[in-house]
């Protein structure tokens, strides 16, 4: 799977209004690979002669592979080790196709500095910039504890 850093705003990392943009791509190998460790062998995902008779005329990347790039950014980019991932809820609003690009962006939205957690919104947006995927995820780390002038 390709995954690159793009955009990263000069806000505060633990301040509402922080944002992180990646570019991600999704391959066959990906969808199949994660057809094999979760048992979704819908054949939408991953055979081409039985998606060309479908709506999307095409193999489409699992709803759930996608948004766990969200689970990707937040254990290992932001915030990073440590980090418990509480809750995450996913609008699918378009289909992803293989081989496009697509991008993860998140935004810092609120942030408890008495519990140690924030809310972020979640969002996958095509290269045209229309919403693919809509969510919002609240997390638990300590970098968000007992930070001065956060605004929850």
């Amino acid at each position: 799977m390709y995954f690159s850093l793009e955009f990263q705003n000069d806000i505060p990392y633990t301040k509402t209004g922080y944002e992180l943009v990646y570019k991600i791509k999704f391959s066959q190998e990906d969808v199949i690979k994660f057809s094999e460790i979760t048992g979704d062998k819908n054949p939408i995902h991953t055979e081409l002669e039985y998606a060309k008779n479908t709506i999307f005329k095409q193999p489409i990347v699992h709803g759930f592979f996608v948004g766990s790039v969200f689970s990707r950014i937040f254990g290992t980019e932001y915030p990073g080790l440590g980090t418990i991932y509480l809750n995450q809820t996913m609008k699918f609003i378009s289909p992803v196709f293989l081989e496009e690009f697509y991008y993860a962006k998140i935004i810092l939205s609120e942030v408890d500095v008495i519990k140690g957690k924030a809310n972020v919104i979640t969002e996958i947006i095509d290269s045209y910039g229309a919403s693919i995927l809509l969510g919002e995820a609240k997390i638990m780390h300590t970098i968000y504890s007992n930070q001065e002038n956060t605004t929850k």
